[in-house]
């Protein structure tokens, strides 16, 4: 299972009640900082989340409204000593911004308090842990080097407590050893197998994470069947050329890629202040009857259905 917690959901420029781009995905021990918008410190304070464990900060493309927050962020950092090293993955030419406002801009030849990593990123996996990866793919926006985020929880077969109960499988490491796949011997000699105590092989959770995106024919195959899809909606139809114009979604083409892939959970961010909510949610479920509209602070569980 993984949890997004919504920490800025305007496009472009905030709103009185809309921050810039900014969410925190958490699985288990891990967190990732999904985009860093101007003010995106003070959101993280807000939310009850704190600095601890960010050690990982993951930018789907350079524009302005999606980085500035790193100056701040980094300056927190520097002062507070939170975390030991900090690893920002984003394409060659938002890296390179991001460098000119780190080193450029809030260090100016100090040194930082941490080891900070950049990451060039480039299609498929760039992060593995035990249980889940990340990879991510291109999108079409304004400017080079823009990406999309999918998160996969590794398949994995169900452990059977009560067939393991009725082996006589007591608590603790044996039952870890199945789960990994070995087999045990029992103090009476009973051999147990993997295959005794084990369900079939189930794919794990698939949540897709879109930022800025002005086309969407190419998205299909990496949304496909996701468990949840996040995706910007910027405009709606009424203002289709010019979401065209700027590379942007409306809220029926983010709809109408949710349904094309089966995505199963549907999360529309990044929404213009020009609009009200409920238009945006109106033209969305005319299309995808689940659909939501993020707001700040909003915490959403993405898990299979």
């Amino acid at each position: 299972m993984f949890e997004i917690v919504f920490l800025g959901t305007s496009a472009s420029a905030p709103s009185v009640r809309r921050g810039l781009s900014a969410q925190i995905l958490k699985h288990d021990e891990y967190r990732f900082l999904i985009d860093c918008g101007e003010g995106t410190q003070r959101q993280i304070l807000q939310s009850g989340l704190g600095f601890k464990h960010l050690n990982h900060i993951l930018i789907t493309h350079g524009h302005l409204d999606h980085i500035l927050g790193l100056g701040g962020l980094l300056s927190t950092f520097s002062r507070w000593e939170t975390i030991d090293d900090l690893n920002i993955y984003a394409g060659k030419w938002a890296l390179e911004r991001i460098h000119d406002l780190l080193y450029g801009v809030v260090l100016r030849g100090a040194n930082a308090p941490m080891s900070i990593q950049l990451h060039e990123l480039s299609p498929g996996v760039f992060f593995e842990a035990d249980d889940f990866n990340i990879s991510t793919f291109p999108v079409y926006h304004r400017g080079a080097d823009c990406f999309g985020f999918l998160f996969e929880e590794k398949s994995r077969r169900p452990f059977l407590a009560e067939k393991a109960e009725a082996l006589g499988v007591p608590m603790g490491p044996q039952r870890r050893d199945l789960v990994n796949g070995q087999a045990i011997t029992l103090p009476d000699g009973t051999h147990i197998s993997p295959e005794d105590v084990l369900g079939e092989l189930k794919p794990g959770v698939r949540f897709v994470y879109i930022g800025d995106t002005g086309r969407t024919e190419d998205l299909v195959e990496h949304c496909l069947n996701a468990d949840g899809l996040v995706i910007e909606s910027t405009y709606l139809e009424e203002e289709a050329g010019m979401a065209r114009e700027f590379s942007h979604l409306t809220a029926r083409q983010a709809a109408e890629l949710a349904v094309r892939a089966g995505v199963k959970q549907l999360i529309l961010t990044h929404i213009s202040r020009r609009y009200r909510e409920k238009d945006v949610l109106a033209e969305a479920r005319a299309v995808f009857p689940d659909a939501i509209v993020a707001r700040d602070f909003d915490a959403f569980q993405i898990k299979q259905r």
